[in-house]
């Protein structure tokens, strides 16, 4: 009988194309494979992240509990890979030598070696989705040329590595065959790709390439670095309507105090200039943001103009996170991390307060109009779906009442009744 293996993926959605690229491998081998499902399998692979102190925490509990089951013999090995394998590979192998093997976050080919099999280079564009089927990932970069104070992706993943426009493509015409339909486009730094191959940002190239396959109807983009921002792709987006309104640019604070700290290479008057442009070229767009709050350096004056920033912005999408002081960071290296957790918490909370109150407005504005939208799946009586401003599991679902039969993976025209905070309500 073949070997089961079990990956289990944390972090973020980079780590899940990479489990998926390694899927496919071992699959073509013979090995019988599975995603998080259960931990009781012959093998189990964890693809960690080391990000930041929570996501480290939850890749040792993973990786314990995966000791514990090879332990009462539930589990023949237990190989661990990614970001927190790579940062922290030494001590790992002195703490829990149990695991049969730690690879580093690049550590595709030496995982598949281990599993006494050999890459197979004819297939490396393809994956087994993890993901619903009608929906996926097109990583188009490694690493981040970056040096954000409080960042260590780039010590961790190294240098930007753009992808060939010409090699995505076939990813992608690979992902459309076995039934995507929606594309998350992601790397660390959209705004960095192609400088390493094209000598130019390349995005707008490898956009307009990748519109022309049919049977994906919506790409979307993620991780847009403010700083050399390409402009040009804002008139794609507007010409095309396969490319989703929609555009994730990870801002992290808006005093120029607290920007020079986090070395963002970015100001305060260069922000509200980009915004202006992106909502000038494209008026309904929705903008995801991300911030940080309790970065050394912010003053609760400096917190207040952050505050201030959310409430004049009226970001469509917003996620806030807590400083975390990482060792290996500049900000880590450098500067203390004086302000107390609970100050920290109360001030994401603040933001999150106030967000609240900006995306029930917006939700409500929505009531009477046509959205298409993509439907996720069923529950109970309701599908759940999301329309075009919407990244899956990360922003508002639209929950649709019908007595029709909706297919899942499927667009449908809905109409708007309700909303609430995280939700719109609609009917078919």
């Amino acid at each position: 009988m073949a070997k089961t293996v079990n990956i289990i993926t944390l972090g973020c959605s980079k780590n899940t194309v990479d489990s998926e690229r390694l899927a496919r491998q071992l699959g073509a081998v013979g090995y019988e494979i599975s995603f998080d499902s259960n931990i009781f399998s012959d093998i189990v692979i964890i693809n960690t992240c080391g990000f930041i102190h929570d996501a480290k925490e939850e890749s040792i509990e993973m990786i314990l509990q995966a000791i514990h089951a090879k332990e009462a013999g539930e589990i023949e090995s237990v190989y661990v890979i990614g970001c927190l394998s790579e940062r922290y590979t030494n001590d790992l192998r002195t703490e829990i030598p149990e695991v049969d093997s730690y690879f580093g976050a690049r550590g595709f080919i030496d995982i598949i070696q281990e599993l006494h099999a050999q890459a197979n280079k004819n297939i490396l564009h393809e994956r087994i989705v993890s993901t619903p089927k009608h929906f996926s990932y097109l990583k188009i970069a490694e690493g981040c040329n970056r040096s954000c104070a409080f960042c260590a992706i780039p010590a961790i993943r190294g240098a930007h590595i753009s992808e060939p426009i010409e090699q995505l493509f076939n990813e992608a015409l690979y992902l459309q065959s076995v039934g995507v339909k929606e594309l998350s486009i992601i790397s660390q730094d959209l705004s960095y790709y192609g400088y390493d191959l094209y000598k130019k940002n390349a995005l707008y190239d490898l956009l307009e390439k990748l519109i022309s396959i049919q049977g994906i109807e919506w790409f979307r983009l993620h991780y847009l670095y403010p700083n050399n921002f390409p402009l040009n792709i804002l008139q794609l987006m507007k010409h095309s309507s396969k490319i989703c309104n929609y555009i994730d640019i990870p801002f992290q604070h808006i005093s120029d105090t607290v920007l020079s700290y986090m070395k963002r290479g970015f100001t305060e008057k260069e922000t509200w200039k980009l915004i202006e442009n992106i909502r000038k070229i494209i008026p309904d767009i929705a903008i995801r943001t991300t911030l940080i709050v309790g970065h050394p350096g912010e003053t609760d004056m400096e917190f207040n103009k952050l505050h201030d920033f959310v409430r004049q912005v009226g970001f469509d999408r917003l996620g806030v996170f807590t400083y975390s002081h990482e060792e290996g960071t500049y900000a880590g290296d450098n500067y203390k991390d004086e302000i107390p957790e609970k100050i920290k918490q109360e001030r994401l909370d603040i933001l999150m307060n106030t967000q609240q109150d900006i995306s029930l407005k917006k939700n409500m504005s929505m009531v009477g109009t046509i959205q298409q939208v993509i439907i996720d799946r069923k529950e109970q009586n309701s599908y759940i779906g999301r329309t075009q401003f919407d990244a899956y599991e990360v922003d508002n679902e639209v929950i649709i009442t019908t007595e029709k039969l909706l297919e899942i993976g499927n667009f449908y025209n809905v109409t708007i009744t309700d909303a609430d905070v995280y939700d719109v309500f609609a009917t078919v």
